[in-house]
């Protein structure tokens, strides 16, 4: 049963252990890793193999988590809770301000010719009587196509998420990847406009992407621009394929990380200006979390006795990665909630303001469940 398997989580939380449990979009199964001593590993160069945990700022290093057991269990719903798709919380007239001089401030960098696209965002500070493994039931229950996670070292803190945005996946030699970008709210039609400000920010980050690819990867294929629900929200997709060394997966990660659609063009100067002139530090926040070089085996026949089909026994390694948005970090008996979104010439600072608010409410629905 499912609830057996977040005894096990939660037992793991309590004793001070790190783990994580997730779920990938549109899968029946959830897994948990467990580590059994609180040892801090770092991915030094992402030639190692386990979960890794990367924050925004690479000057910092990402968190590897490297299992000792793991578990799984087919998700079932226990919804005797009722989910709010209006919650609000107060938010002060100086926070407003800030976040849209900031805006306005960014709006500027681009029209001087400094900046093409930066992406700007902020904190929401709330208290909330939070039960970890309670909101992540939530988040399977409410959000089937995302990626769903939990994720705790004593030494570092705990993280819930939800985010509709995989960073890469890179399996048999096979890379695939998004572009996501735009956000509009979700209104009954999965089919809507889009203004010139969203499609030029989706191009962006396409182009920024197909760049990054082309000189060490073959076969690329670019989709067309679709729209995806995430939650309450809509935003413009493009998929994006090719063929990849497995040796390359360093080289790629250091081109794509992070991508326009969470730090903005030029990198290095939209990361510096976000760096300097948010006033807070993201954290985890748009960098990326997942499966790294995990080893998997595939048997062709599980009778151990037919030698002939035992030939068939495959290992492989698969790297699947998220962008780490829609989520928030518990600190005491605080929730903080991360939003942001992407600046061009034309934005709006009120619009980008309300965008914030839009894509609070995912993890507010589920933090105020009763």
């Amino acid at each position: 049963m499912f609830s057996d398997f977040l005894e096990k989580v939660d037992h793991q939380y309590e004793v001070g252990l790190p783990f994580t449990a997730y779920r990938k979009p549109n899968e029946p199964f959830v897994k948990v890793l467990f580590q059994d001593d609180t040892s801090i590993h770092e991915a030094v160069n992402f030639t190692e193999e386990g979960f890794v945990f990367a924050p925004f700022d690479t000057s910092t290093p990402a968190i590897l988590l490297k299992p000792d057991r793991d578990d799984k269990a087919i998700f079932s719903s226990n919804a005797n809770y009722l989910i709010d798709d209006a919650v609000e919380i107060d938010i002060s007239e100086a926070e407003k301000s800030y976040h849209t001089y900031l805006i306005e401030k960014g709006i500027e960098e681009i029209k001087s010719g400094h900046l093409q696209k930066v992406v700007l965002s902020r904190t929401i500070k709330t208290e909330a009587e939070i039960n970890p493994t309670s909101i992540f039931e939530r988040l399977l229950d409410t959000y089937s196509s995302a990626f769903c996670y939990i994720w705790f070292h004593p030494k570092v803190g705990l993280w819930l998420g939800a985010t509709p945005e995989k960073f890469l996946k890179l399996e048999n030699g096979h890379l695939t990847t998004n572009s996501l970008a735009g956000t509009q709210p979700f209104t009954g039609n999965l089919n809507p406009s889009w203004g010139n400000k969203e499609r030029e920010e989706q191009q962006l980050v396409t182009d920024y992407i197909h760049k990054a690819l082309k000189e060490i990867a073959s076969d690329i294929s670019i989709s067309e621009v679709s729209t995806i629900k995430a939650g309450n929200l809509l935003h413009l997709k493009t998929s994006i394929s090719g063929k990849l060394n497995p040796d390359l997966l360093p080289e790629i990660i250091k081109r794509l990380h992070p991508t326009p659609a969470v730090c903005g063009l030029p990198k290095e100067g939209s990361k510096n200006f976000i760096l300097e002139h948010e006033n807070y530090d993201r954290e985890f926040y748009t960098g990326f979390l997942g499966e790294l070089n995990l080893t998997s085996e595939t048997k062709r026949n599980s009778n151990k006795g037919n030698i002939e089909n035992r030939a068939y026994r495959s290992v492989k390694k698969s790297t699947e990665l998220f962008v780490n948005l829609r989520c928030l970090q518990v600190v005491d008996d605080k929730a903080i909630i991360y939003v942001g979104g992407g600046v061009t010439k034309d934005s709006d600072p009120e619009s980008e303001w309300e965008e914030t608010v839009n894509k609070s409410s995912t993890m507010l629905k589920v933090l105020y469940a009763k």
